[in-house]
């Protein structure tokens, strides 16, 4: 996200970048749901009050009328946007359980997301070096736990990994040690 400050706008540009696609640009057909099959009916944020104006300004900005609301994790506390106070639902309520499968449905992939991203990005970046694929940057990955802890490794070390043969070390070792 560009110059994201904190996580009210980190909120408000994703939902201004994920609206966008709810207008039609200049030179687009008449599809105005370039990236939805139909606009969504409600828009849930992950967090309180502050969180929640920064979905609704975005909305307003972007002409797009969505109702909005935040879940506050620690009480469960439903807010909407401008509100002096929370709508608490009771625990045994249906909706809340709802909200509450929505949201930790929405964390589970998000961290998936992030996982995924991060493997690519290190496998990316051992990658770099001369002679090793994917399989073999996975393997170093799985034997060493972190690129850091590869960084670090000797030729000998390296040699342990099963694959990585002495010219293939001594690659390895000089690509981080400049040596």
């Amino acid at each position: 996200l560009d110059g994201v400050r904190d996580d009210t706008d980190a909120i408000h540009q994703v939902v201004a970048r994920r609206v966008a696609r709810l207008t039609p640009s200049e030179g687009q057909s008449g599809d105005t749901n370039s990236g939805f099959r139909y606009p969504p009916g409600l828009l849930i944020v992950d967090g309180g009050l502050p969180q929640v104006n920064a979905a609704a300004r975005a909305l307003k900005e972007a002409g797009v009328v969505i109702p909005v609301c935040g879940v506050a994790k620690k009480l469960e506390e439903i807010w909407l946007p401008g509100a002096a106070f929370p709508l608490i639902l009771p625990r045994s309520s249906e909706g809340l359980f709802l909200v509450q499968r929505v949201r930790d449905e929405a964390h589970r992939v998000a961290i998936s997301y992030q996982r995924g991203t991060r493997k690519r990005t290190l496998r990316t970046e051992l990658t770099d070096i001369p002679g090793v694929g994917d399989a073999t940057a996975a393997v170093l990955l799985k034997h060493f736990k972190s690129v850091t802890q590869l960084k670090k490794a000797s030729p000998e070390a390296l040699l342990e990994v099963e694959g990585v043969g002495p010219r293939l070390a001594d690659t390895i070792h000089s690509f981080f040690c400049g040596s």
